[in-house]
């Protein structure tokens, strides 16, 4: 099956060698999104709140260069550097996916890219 890589203007531009996602068949696999404006490649000024935010519209604008939406969402996993900001991260995720919410992972460590507090990866599947 052939991969085709999603890319889109509307999140930020990939900070290493890997693409925005690929979609092999009916399947997408979404990089993980930091908390980058795509309009300045910064992350965002402001807390965890605004940082998690900012990811979910990241995530949401990959999901629709592909052609899904959160409803497709599948399975994700979330990276936090501190477990403290789980609540927060946990009640704006939460919005993204009110029904029928996706498999879930949620992982701690000790860094992330560009000093980041918060960043998701997803899968989404296409078919019936």
């Amino acid at each position: 099956m052939p991969k085709q890589v999603i890319q889109t203007p509307s999140a930020p531009a990939a900070i290493g060698p890997y693409s925005q996602a690929v979609r092999v068949g009916d399947l997408v696999f979404l990089s993980g999104q930091i908390p980058l404006d795509p309009a300045t490649g910064q992350i965002v000024e402001g807390d965890v709140a605004t940082e998690t935010r900012r990811v979910m519209d990241n995530l949401a604008a990959v999901l629709a260069a592909a052609g899904a939406s959160f409803a497709h969402v599948v399975q994700t996993t979330i990276y936090l550097v501190d477990l403290a900001d789980f609540a927060v991260v946990n009640e704006i995720y939460g919005r993204a996916f009110s029904a029928e919410p996706p498999a879930r992972a949620t992982v701690q460590v000790a860094a992330l890219p560009r000093g980041a507090r918060v960043e998701i990866s997803c899968t989404a599947h296409l078919g019936a």
